[in-house]
């Protein structure tokens, strides 16, 4: 404490006993006049002393004040003018009024004042108009964290170089774990000899390395089909630059020799434990061979799942063994359920119908109860033929519930099947998800991040064509006790005659294999072809959609509908595929606003272009040649400038989930 404050605390004693004294000395007084005259006296001289401790605190105080902010003062103008902070002044106009002398100093020039904020950056005035806070600039290749003070149009600068410079290495520095995996190193090695299959081995590892040793990776063969990398951000940074060729010189060095080997890599990246950092690796690889491999997922610790590759068809791996372990492991579930209810997605097609009619098939071989979720607020034009039908045939019909209903019927051991989708925002309902325990999921889409939770049994093959081919699989090797009748066999087959355009795309010898048993219990191919005519005013509105196509870039087709007028889904995704089928087009997209008010963007590809990428770039997903999107708000003109965007990112190098 200063010593005049100390003086002060003594004076209010002062003052204290002046007033005690005065009462004691009138006490006196009154008992003996001689003592109370001695008392008047003492009494003089404390006032005396009082009163020059008081005046010496005035002096002492002044002193003080004057002392402190001359001090201040000091201190101020050192800060304002000798401190290595820019400090700036400016008027309405944008023009310089008054710098500190260390502002000309950082920027290099001698007279500011008058010039306008451009002189200094371009970046200053469009910050200050945003009316930030703070952002940090680049001044003369040097960071200045900046910070505004609009009442006074006050800009202090403060130099943050190093610091970035520290955050940036740091963030190239942190460490990312990779998994890199053979997809099809068993199977495509299985009947070689030693020495062919020594050689192909030695050409792979090779490659592999020579590759590591460029990049800076650290690599390490943990068995014969999988490796295990180290690398940083920076490292990452660049193999996403050139969208991990890697991928490529495998496939091509190794289809030179008639067998061809592809590779899918799996990354886990961002602020996280080493253990952490291998579980997202794995995880990552897991999401790639999901997706039918020969690609990479790379999954940080926040944000979205980034892909890379996928450039061409998934290599068949399903075998009957695998198709009989599953509908045994279904048979199993079915069994231990009191009732069977199966779903497929929102807005359904013949795909998801036929592959859920046939579900309902396999519980009913079982001797349980099954039924099918369907709301009929979302039936498509594309499926109304095959309802009616449907709706003909009592039986079957009687087995069709909305979902208000599933959801009243259903109880803690009932089974929910989940048919052609895996994603929970895709489903005809979603609350039965959150109120069910045991899920099932079959589908043939390739994986995408968002996938329902906790499913007790997963059967997701993007080999096959449609969810109804795996299907039919699984109801061969149920208990024969109940056979289709002529119009499930017919629902199970138009599902996969859609999703293969008549057996042109993504059909395999499984396809042809499921179709024959469909026909042989009696599917009717007349009766299907019914279900895919179209009326002439339908071909008329997509012949309009197709003549306002146009080329944007490298045999790429958009096509758009009208501003004024809604469209079904199917004559959407019907368009792109006669888009598709022009000379010269590898990839089309038709955008159109639907009839929920939604904007729709459906995609198709030759298999040169990755329409399932873009379209993820935009939250949708689908397949390599067959995708899709919606987009809840905006206009047509708003949807064609944000698909060409991510058309520009994939075909430039920039694939990344936003």
């Amino acid at each position: 404490m200063p010593k005049f404050l100390t003086k002060r605390w003594h004076g209010y004693h002062v003052v204290a006993l002046f007033v005690i004294s005065i009462l004691f000395i009138g006490i006196i007084t009154y008992y003996n006049w001689i003592l109370g005259i001695g008392s008047v006296l003492v009494m003089t001289l404390l006032v005396y002393t009082a009163v020059r401790a008081e005046s010496t605190f005035q002096d002492a105080l002044r002193d003080y004040v004057s002392t402190l902010s001359h001090r201040v003062k000091k201190v101020g103008d050192e800060a304002l003018m000798e401190m290595p902070i820019g400090i700036l002044l400016y008027d309405e106009e944008y023009h310089i009024e008054w710098t500190n002398p260390f502002l000309p100093t950082m920027i290099e020039k001698e007279q500011l004042i008058g010039h306008s904020l451009n002189d200094i950056s371009e970046k200053i005035i469009p910050f200050v108009k945003s009316e930030a806070k703070e952002e940090i600039l680049t001044i003369n290749d040097r960071k200045y964290k900046t910070y505004f003070k609009q009442e006074e149009r006050l800009l202090y600068f403060f130099d943050v170089s190093e610091k970035v410079e520290i955050q940036r290495l740091y963030n190239e520095e942190k460490t990312v774990v990779g998994i890199i995996y053979l997809d099809n190193y068993e199977e495509v090695t299985q009947g070689l000899g030693d020495q062919v299959r020594s050689n192909l081995n030695s050409s792979v590892t090779s490659i592999l390395n020579n590759w590591a040793d460029e990049q800076g990776v650290f690599l390490k063969r943990s068995s014969s089909e999988k490796f295990f990398a180290v690398l940083n951000q920076k490292i990452l940074h660049e193999l996403e630059k050139n969208k991990f060729s890697i991928l490529d010189e495998v496939r091509e060095a190794t289809s030179k020799e008639n067998i061809s080997i592809t590779l899918s890599i799996g990354i886990g990246s961002g602020h996280s434990t080493l253990t952490e950092l291998g579980q997202l690796a794995q995880s990552s690889l897991d999401l790639a061979l999901g997706r039918g491999g020969d690609q990479v997922a790379i999954k940080p610790t926040t944000g979205k799942v980034k892909f890379y590759g996928g450039k061409t068809n998934p290599i068949e791996k399903r075998t009957r063994v695998r198709a009989r372990v599953i509908s045994h492991a279904l048979r199993e579930l079915v069994l231990d359920s009191d009732q069977v209810i199966i779903m497929g997605h929102k807005n359904p097609d013949m795909d998801s119908i036929g592959a859920s009619i046939g579900i309902l098939k396999v519980a009913q071989a079982n001797g349980k109860e099954g039924s099918i979720v369907y709301d009929q607020n979302q039936k498509t034009s594309g499926v109304s033929r095959l309802m009616e039908e449907i709706e003909g045939n009592e039986q079957l019909w009687a087995r069709f519930i909305d979902p208000e209903d599933a959801i009243e019927s259903c109880t803690p051991n009932t089974l929910l099947v989940v048919v052609d989708t895996h994603k929970p925002s895709l489903v005809m309902e979603e609350r039965l998800l959150q109120k069910l325990d045991h899920v099932v999921v079959i589908d043939h889409h390739r994986r995408g991040e968002e996938f329902i939770k906790d499913p007790v049994l997963v059967y997701m093959e993007p080999y096959a064509s449609s969810t109804a081919e795996l299907v039919t699989e699984l109801f061969e090797y149920q208990p024969k006790r109940l056979k289709m009748d002529i119009m499930e066999a017919t629902a199970l087959l138009a599902g996969i005659i859609v999703d293969t355009k008549s057996f042109t795309l993504r059909t395999g010898s499984r396809t042809f294999d499921a179709a024959s048993y469909l026909r042989a219990h009696g599917a009717d191919t007349v009766l299907v072809q019914e279900f895919l005519r179209e009326d002439i005013d339908q071909y008329i509105r997509r012949a309009r959609i197709i003549e306002k196509a146009h080329i944007y870039r490298n045999g790429i087709a958009i096509a758009l509908g009208e501003k004024d007028q809604t469209y079904d889904q199917v004559l959407i995704a019907q368009a792109a595929d006669t888009l598709l089928s022009m000379s010269g087009v590898i990839a089309s997209f038709v955008i159109s606003k639907r009839t929920d008010g939604k904007i729709s963007i459906s995609a198709r590809s030759l298999g040169e272009v990755n329409v399932q990428i873009i379209m993820e770039g935009l939250d949708g997903g689908g397949h390599l040649t067959n995708a899709a999107t919606q987009i809840d708000s905006g206009s047509i003109e708003e949807a064609e400038s944000l698909l060409k965007e991510t058309i520009d990112d994939y075909l430039e190098g920039g694939e990344e989930e936003s």
